[in-house]
């Protein structure tokens, strides 16, 4: 007789077969595949490699120990498989380090700018200095087919250098270009009543020099107004024309692998007449041939600036006797010669004319262009 919460005798479908059987059938649909138990994280030991004391049941799967290989591979290798690909990602770290160490485009640390050096030579005429209306004074002189203002500054076509791009090579040609209209063609700048567009394009490291020789000219070499800009001594002369001709040339060179130098030759030809007194005579023209190297090193470039290295102006007509450094006092219409011996300096010469140690120069008629170039005693 069955007592009530017994278990049947046969199983709910009536198959039979008791609690063995069901025990039996309980994890007949689990299936442990070969992948499984190689994925499982714990393996129990056998029985031999149990048979030591204290010895573990089971051990760890990890990669790094091997346990993840099967039976039949070689201990250790996942762990020598680990180490490899550790010393392959810090030997591709260790070779992208050094090629941007050795990347040729990384700039080396800046130097400080040199002073510049500068040398004004006065041109004195040979004749009586003409004088009239200045188209016509320009059409009569060598610079009949000059341009006017900035247009006679024209760059040369640009091409990189070993260490500068050709977008750096132009930055470089466009600032020069910037320091010769501010520093010969400003009308304040050339009037003496302003500094500010000159200063701005120097390299902080000039700075002091400059100012020194704006407040302060000397003809020492160093601190001449005159060799960082053109200035007219406002007690002399003012324009009588704004439209200043203008020719010359421009060219650049690599001369360290960060530092790239620009060079400059220009002549300037302008319309003077006396700042003060009658103006009988008219205007005449007053020359200005300047011939600058400039440097620049990247800092410079990002910051459009420049180190203005050397400067070499002949200017005429002028006396001997008057000292440019402070500013340039043109001989006026009507002037005649002042001084007989030298040699004629042409400022409207092609070509490099040979530097002189001599504190003055002849200016060569303006009648006769293309003359000898020699130099000043």
């Amino acid at each position: 007789m069955a007592v009530p919460g017994d278990p049947p005798d046969s199983t709910p479908d009536g198959t039979g077969g008791g609690d063995e059987e069901f025990r039996s059938d309980e994890y007949r649909s689990v299936v442990f595949d070969e992948d499984f138990v190689r994925a499982a994280r714990l393996q129990e030991y056998s029985a031999q490699e149990r048979m030591g004391e204290h010895a573990r049941a089971v051990r760890s799967r990890s990669i790094w120990s091997g346990g993840g290989a099967p039976r039949t591979s070689t201990p250790g290798r996942g762990a020598r498989q680990g180490m490899l690909l550790v010393l392959l990602i810090a030997t591709a770290f260790a070779v992208a380090v050094y090629l941007g160490l050795r990347n040729p485009y990384v700039p080396p640390a800046g130097g400080t700018a040199q002073a510049l050096t500068s040398t004004v030579v006065p041109l004195a005429p040979t004749a009586a200095v003409s004088g009239g209306l200045p188209p016509e004074l320009f059409a009569k002189s060598p610079a009949a087919d000059y341009r006017v203002g900035a247009a006679g500054i024209t760059l040369p076509a640009v091409r990189r250098t070993h260490h500068f791009t050709d977008a750096q090579v132009l930055t470089a040609l466009s600032i020069a270009k910037d320091y010769l209209v501010q520093s010969s063609l400003d009308p304040d700048v050339l009037a003496g009543s302003a500094t500010r567009p000159v200063r701005v394009l120097l390299d902080p490291d000039q700075l002091a020099q400059f100012d020194r020789s704006m407040t302060a000219p000397a003809g020492d070499g160093w601190h001449a107004a005159t060799g960082w800009l053109v200035r007219l001594d406002p007690a002399t002369a003012v324009m009588a024309d704004s439209r200043v001709r203008v020719s010359g040339t421009l060219a650049f060179e690599e001369v360290a692998q960060d530092v790239l130098e620009v060079t400059t030759d220009h002549t300037f030809v302008y319309a003077v007449r006396p700042a003060t007194g009658a103006v009988a005579e008219g205007a005449s023209l007053f020359t200005v041939r300047r011939e600058l190297r400039m440097r620049f090193d990247r800092d410079d470039l990002g910051a459009r600036r420049l180190e203005l290295a050397s400067a070499y102006v002949m200017a005429g007509p002028q006396d001997c006797s008057a000292d440019p450094a402070g500013g340039f006092r043109p001989l006026l219409a009507g002037a005649g010669p002042t001084t007989v011996g030298p040699a004629a300096s042409d400022p409207y010469a092609s070509g490099h004319p040979r530097r002189s140690a001599g504190l003055c120069g002849v200016l060569a008629p303006a009648a006769t262009p293309g003359a000898p170039v020699s130099p000043a005693p």
